[in-house]
């Protein structure tokens, strides 16, 4: 038997006298109602937060895709690239040059050629045109995909460079000019030595040395990998390299 009903049973029996209970009888817990209220130290009032400080601003402006690709290894990444397309370039060339000597022999066939073999030859210059223009999109995609590619990783490294720049010259707000379409800036004073963009492509082409400039090259070496089909005498650009997520 416990404790307590020990001390219950010796109760009953007459064997223990009051001043024993008040003893051993455990502490029962007072009633709330009975507590004294507990004295809590007032809450102190928040203290508001300090006011900003203000402070000069030190701004620079830069173009950074024209850096990236006006680095020494922006050129010859780029230059990489157009030498790789250039034998697909002069594939699609000739090929177009083909269609266009088709069209021409077939405008001037003589009225004697039976309809049927107009309908033939019509039907295969059609063919040809169609899977030279499939042919001049897929380049065109191949191209600006590795275009993207070479762009990206040199653009990498030429933002870390900048960014040390910006922070060694003490400026404090550095702003992207490369595409005012997309640019949220509306208009900004440019202050003499305010643009860094010649000072980040020095910058950076210190920082690799052993990355020389390409020779300049014949423009024919700049061609892009689309062919000039009879429909159009317009050829389709590449996209240009788009920045780095910041």
């Amino acid at each position: 038997m416990n404790h307590k009903f020990a001390l219950l049973a010796a109760l009953a029996a007459g064997l223990l006298p009051a001043s024993a209970i008040a003893q051993v009888a455990p502490e029962l817990p007072v009633s709330p109602s009975e507590t004294p209220a507990a004295k809590t130290p007032a809450a102190e009032a928040p203290k508001p937060p300090p006011p900003p400080t203000a402070f000069a601003a030190k701004i620079a402006i830069v173009e950074f895709q024209e850096a990236v690709i006006s680095t020494n290894e922006g050129q010859r990444a780029l230059e990489e690239v157009q030498k790789k397309y250039e034998p697909k370039q002069a594939e699609l060339e000739g090929r177009n040059a083909e269609i266009v000597s088709l069209q021409k022999q077939l405008q001037a066939a003589p009225a004697s050629m039976t309809d049927e073999e107009r309908a033939s030859r019509t039907k295969t210059l059609d063919t040809k045109q169609k899977q030279l223009d499939r042919d001049a999109e897929d380049a065109r995609t191949a191209y600006n995909s590795d275009l993207q590619d070479a762009y990206g990783k040199v653009a990498q490294k030429v933002h870390s460079v900048m960014v040390q720049y910006v922070a060694k010259n003490g400026y404090t707000i550095l702003l992207d000019v490369s595409n005012q379409q997309q640019s949220q800036v509306m208009w900004i004073a440019q202050e003499p030595n305010s643009d860094i963009t010649e000072a980040v492509i020095d910058a950076y082409n210190a920082s690799t040395p052993n990355i020389t400039a390409p020779t300049p090259s014949a423009p024919a070496a700049a061609k892009k990998p689309a062919a000039t089909t009879p429909h159009s005498t317009t050829t389709p650009h590449s996209t240009a390299p788009k920045p780095p997520s910041q």
